[in-house]
């Protein structure tokens, strides 16, 4: 379990450290894209991996796909509560955000079930 926190840690850093970075280098393209989209896509694969961490006190988060549809539900009420005017984790209502969250979620389990199973023993 200590190998597998400090990768989720390790994660997680990356995430926050590419927000801190930004995207001001970049072509007016990406640096839109990422101002628009890039939170809606890593907020979600952080939190799948976030939930390896509480794996062990709760058995039904061993399975990604749960893992996953309660990240989903999660940024979805997020998103839902925006367009109704109640803020929370964010303040501008975007159908494409649920698409974003999904999308980060698909990376998310690719590179936990395909990827990580393969590369860590440990996973």
């Amino acid at each position: 379990m200590k190998q597998k926190r400090r990768t989720v840690v390790i994660i997680l850093l990356v995430i926050a450290c590419l927000f801190v970075i930004g995207a001001d280098w970049a072509n007016e393209t990406i640096h839109r894209f990422f101002h628009s989209y890039f939170a809606d896509i890593a907020i979600p694969f952080g939190y799948y991996f976030l939930l390896f961490l509480l794996e062990d006190r709760y058995n039904l988060l061993r399975k990604w796909y749960l893992k996953a549809v309660l990240v989903f539900a999660l940024c979805s009420v997020s998103e839902t509560l925006q367009f109704f005017g109640i803020y929370a984790l964010a303040s501008v209502f975007d159908p494409w955000d649920y698409g974003m969250y999904a999308l980060g979620l698909v990376l998310a389990a690719i590179l936990d079930r395909q990827f990580f199973k393969r590369w860590f023993s440990f996973w």
